[in-house]
């Protein structure tokens, strides 16, 4: 979807009127965010969950990010310009100066090339799963304080996608020096917020940073982010005790704020690049098993369920691996002609219940793991529903997010229900988690399997510059994914914010990963 495409989506969702929209930005007070878990990690590098995003984005600058007003053009944070060579090979990039970290020494180009140094190659005991974003970086360069040149060993069109993560923090190389795992200890950025405090299982709180380089900026005192979920999420936005849930909430949980608050509360919606895949423990007897997994992936009528599903919950778009309507996504006629995406549920689950008894496993009992943060719950339990229908006994188990990240990286489930949650449709990015475990280690490939003819499609996708011979590729690599059923794509989401009608300067994108350093948020009076 274009640009002016997602902005529109974002404006049509606000009940303020448009001139509202337009009044000059007051400084002062503090913004209150309700968030649904709490980070399993705040090295942003280590980390692939909104809540470390949504707590730690505030405190962090980044090289260059995305313009959440006109979604997906990126602009520069730290960089005030850069140039791209001729062949694609460089990228040289000019920093804002001077910039300070929170504890008032100078960022330069140095800490630039450290960040993304640890990201391509961590070292020992640290974490990277988007190493495979820069592989085909050979060298970074900061020839003086304000300049940093990437080398890329061929041209890659998603290079720039790539930088813009919301994940690449920049962290002070001279602290990394001293522990290379001090972000996991502290909290150290340049951002528009300092770190306050933070007391587990309430609250994190931060300051603005009267020292950050965007003069003005930001116009916040400070915010707040109270852990709360469910029926206390909507009671404390309904009683004005927090102004805003950035990651998204359900149809029926917008309808109750509007009916109880009317012009007091506003709402930006749009489709959400963020969907649900299953993912089945493929080291694990017996879903190292294709004809199993295969049994379970038929067994799912996500074709007639979405709509019933999308009264109730996030969940809306039937899909594969790819959101559906971006131009690089499968239709649904490709996905239905796949052998276990089609919408024959009758022959689906005659050709199930074959299988299982092919592969022995006729009275198959198993644990499906996923998570306490809505929608997973209700994307599980329609699951064990489905598998009912075939004669398979399942036992559903929710986690919080930190068990359950530990439970996708070391293995232990049967099948858990996984996600694709990206920043941009770009399958670079979004397909990493579909290749082999050596290139993508959990819990990006949750599957744990290895596949080399996977990860040959993906090469060969990756920088080929014509879309329509990337779409071919594409194709047949998410065609054998599924047919392999290490991990079959579910459903896409509608996203939701409800925000008090006193916070301005938020912009709506496809990702709650986005436009979350509230640098630009202000408190109508």
């Amino acid at each position: 979807m274009r640009a002016a495409a997602w902005a529109a989506v974002g404006v049509l969702g606000f009940g303020l009127a448009s001139a509202a929209l337009a009044q000059t930005p007051t400084r002062g007070g503090v913004l209150r965010v309700a968030v649904g878990s709490e980070p399993p990690t705040t090295d942003c590098h280590a980390a692939n969950t909104f809540t470390v995003i949504h707590h730690l984005a505030p405190h962090y600058s980044f090289l260059v990010r995305f313009d959440a007003k006109n979604y997906p053009s990126i602009e520069g944070d730290l960089a005030r310009d850069w140039t791209a060579s001729a062949d694609g090979l460089s990228y040289t990039f000019r920093l804002h100066q001077p910039v300070r970290f929170h504890d008032g020494s100078p960022l330069t180009a140095a800490d630039v090339k450290a960040s993304y140094e640890r990201i391509k190659t961590p070292p020992q005991g640290v974490n990277s799963p988007r190493r495979e974003h820069f592989a085909g970086v050979t060298a970074i360069d900061a020839p003086d304080a304000e300049t940093v040149v990437f080398r890329l060993r061929a041209p890659d069109p998603s290079f720039l996608t790539k930088l813009a993560s919301p994940y690449n923090c920049i962290f002070s190389a001279a602290a990394l020096a001293a522990d290379p795992r001090y972000p996991e200890k502290r909290i150290l950025g340049s951002g528009p917020f300092e770190f306050v405090s933070r007391t587990p299982g309430s609250e994190w709180v931060g300051k603005r940073f009267e020292g950050y380089f965007r003069e003005g900026r930001p116009y916040l005192d400070g915010f707040r982010n109270i852990l709360l979920t469910g029926s206390a999420m909507l009671n404390a936005l309904q009683g004005g005790q927090v102004d805003a849930e950035f990651r998204g909430i359900a149809p029926a949980e917008r309808d109750r704020l509007r009916q109880a608050l009317g012009d007091r509360i506003q709402f930006a919606e749009g489709p959400w690049l963020s969907g649900f895949i299953l993912s089945f423990n493929t080291e694990k007897a017996p879903f190292n098993d294709v004809r199993v997994r295969q049994a379970l992936a038929l067994a799912i009528d996500r074709w007639g369920a979405a709509q019933p599903l999308s009264r109730i919950s996030q969940i809306r778009y039937p899909g594969g691996l790819l959101r559906p309507g971006f131009d690089l996504s499968a239709t649904n006629e490709e996905l239905q002609a796949l052998p276990l995406m089609g919408r024959d549920m009758q022959r689906n689950r005659a050709e199930a219940r074959r299988l299982l008894t092919e592969a022995g496993q006729s009275n198959l009992r198993f644990v499906l793991g996923s998570r306490t943060l809505p929608p997973y719950p209700t994307a599980a339990q329609f699951l064990i529903d489905q598998w009912r229908q075939i004669g398979v006994t399942v036992e559903q188990t929710n986690l919080e997010t930190a068990a359950y990240f530990s439970a996708m990286s070391s293995g232990n489930f049967d099948a858990i229900i996984d996600f694709s949650t990206e920043f941009a449709d770009e399958p670079n990015l979004q397909w990493v988690k579909y290749i082999s475990m050596d290139r993508s280690p959990p819990p990006l490939n949750s599957a744990r399997f290895t596949d080399r003819e996977l990860d040959r499609l993906f090469d060969a996708q990756s920088g080929e510059l014509d879309r329509a011979k990337r779409r071919v590729t594409l194709r047949q690599m998410e065609a054998h994914l599924i047919n392999q059923a290490y991990m079959v794509p579910l459903f896409w989401f509608e996203r939701i914010v409800p925000m008090a009608a006193s916070v301005r300067g938020w912009d709506f994108t496809p990702s709650h990963l986005l436009n979350q350093d509230l640098g630009a948020v202000w408190l109508a009076r």
